[in-house]
C-alpha cells in the first residue's frame, strides 16, 4: 500500500520576547548615567589602556576595574557593515552603517550607527562624533547615532588626553531593562506538520526509530539517539502518565491561567518519550507522579487545552521511571 500523501508543509510567523531586567555596578551605573549628561566615559585599566565601553573586570587579567575616565564624543571609524534594510527599532529608520568608533582617548572601539547617504560615504578611518538624543534617559539608545565630523585630527578630551573622571551624577541610573525580541518565520518540517495535522484531528502521532524501535513524541524526524532517519508513523495515547511536574505560582503576560497551576511531563501510552502539558481538572495540590491523565479539547482547538486525570489508579513507578 502506498503511504499517505505528506500534508501541505506548515509556516507561520514567531516571536520570542523577553525584557530582561538588571542591576547595575558603579562602573557600568556611571557610564550610562554619563550618556544620559552627555558625557562618554571609559575605564583605565592596569596597563593604561583606556576601555569604552567600561567593564568592570579587565578582559586579560581579570582585574577589578574602577578608574574612571571621560573621553571625547569624537572618534574614528575602525571598520564598517552597511544596512541597507533596517528592521524595526534599530537606531534609523533609513539604510545606515554599523560601525565600531574608537573615540578619541579609547583604546578600544564602541558598537553603533552612522547616519550616512550611503555606503560610498563610509571608509574605516573617517572621523564621527556623537549625535545625542533629544530625549536621554540613561541607555546606549542615548546617543542616536554618530555623524561624520570634520574636526581635527584624534582630537581627545579637554586637554588632548581622556581625563580622570569621579563617576558622581545626580539621580544615577541603577537598573535597565534590556528589551530582547526575536520575530521569524517557523517552519516545523515534515514530521511536525504531521504531528500538528493529526493534533487537529484529535490524534497524537510520533515516529518509531528503525533502529532502537523507540517512539518519540513529538516527531523530530530523527532518531536522538541513534542519529537516524524516522519515517514510520505511530498513533499513540490519547491517555497517560504524569512522570514528574512543577507547580507555576508567576501569572504569564497573555495567559488567561490563574496561579497556582501545574505543567507537568507526561509519558503517553506507547511513547518512548515524555511531552510537556497543563495539568487540570484536579487541585495543584494533587497531582502526583504516577498520576493517570488523558487530554481535553477545546471546541475548535488544534491540540489539547489541558490534560485531566482519568480515575485509574496511579500508574507503578517501574512503568515509567525510564522516562524522567
Amino acid at each position: 500500500m502506498s503511504p499517505a500523501p505528506a500534508p501541505e508543509a506548515l509556516s507561520a510567523p514567531l516571536t520570542v520576547e523577553f525584557p530582561f531586567t538588571r542591576s547595575l555596578g558603579p562602573v557600568q551605573s556611571a557610564f550610562l548615567t554619563g550618556l544620559r549628561e552627555r558625557v562618554p566615559l571609559g575605564v583605565r585599566t592596569g596597563d593604561g589602556r583606556v576601555l569604552v565601553p567600561p567593564v568592570e573586570y579587565d578582559p586579560a587579567t581579570a582585574e577589578e576595574l574602577r578608574e574612571l575616565v571621560e573621553v571625547a564624543p569624537t572618534g574614528t571609524v575602525t571598520t564598517w557593515a552597511w544596512n541597507p534594510a533596517p528592521r524595526p527599532d534599530q537606531p534609523l529608520p533609513t539604510p545606515f552603517a554599523w560601525v565600531l568608533v574608537r573615540l578619541d582617548g579609547a583604546d578600544t572601539a564602541l558598537l553603533h550607527a552612522l547616519d550616512a547617504p550611503g555606503p560610498e560615504a563610509v571608509r574605516t578611518g573617517m572621523r564621527v562624533r556623537i549625535r545625542w538624543a533629544a530625549e536621554r534617559a540613561g541607555a546606549i539608545t542615548d546617543i542616536a547615532c554618530f555623524e561624520p565630523h570634520g574636526g581635527g585630527p584624534h582630537e581627545s578630551g579637554p586637554g588632548g588626553e581622556a581625563r580622570p573622571h569621579d563617576g558622581e551624577f545626580a539621580d544615577p541610573v541603577t537598573g535597565i531593562v534590556a528589551p530582547a525580541r526575536l520575530d521569524y518565520r517557523h517552519s516545523p518540517g515534515r514530521a511536525q506538520t504531521r504531528y500538528l495535522a493529526a493534533l487537529a484531528e484529535h490524534k497524537t502521532v510520533g515516529e518509531r526509530c528503525p533502529s532502537c524501535r523507540k517512539v518519540y513524541v513529538p516527531p523530530r524526524g530523527a532518531c536522538p539517539t541513534c542519529g537516524v532517519a524516522t519515517a514510520e508513523q505511530v498513533e499513540v495515547g490519547p491517555r497517560g502518565t504524569v512522570t514528574t511536574y512543577c507547580i507555576v505560582n508567576i501569572k504569564a503576560k497573555n495567559l488567561d491561567i490563574e496561579v497556582p497551576y501545574v505543567y507537568a511531563h507526561i509519558a503517553l501510552d506507547g511513547a518512548d518519550l515524555a511531552l510537556h502539558a497543563r495539568i487540570g481538572g484536579i487541585p495543584y495540590d494533587q497531582v502526583r507522579m504516577g498520576l493517570r491523565v488523558e487530554p481535553v479539547w477545546t471546541d475548535g482547538g488544534r491540540y489539547p487545552d489541558h490534560y485531566r486525570p482519568t480515575g485509574e489508579p496511579d500508574a507503578d513507578y517501574d512503568a515509567y521511571k525510564e522516562l524522567l
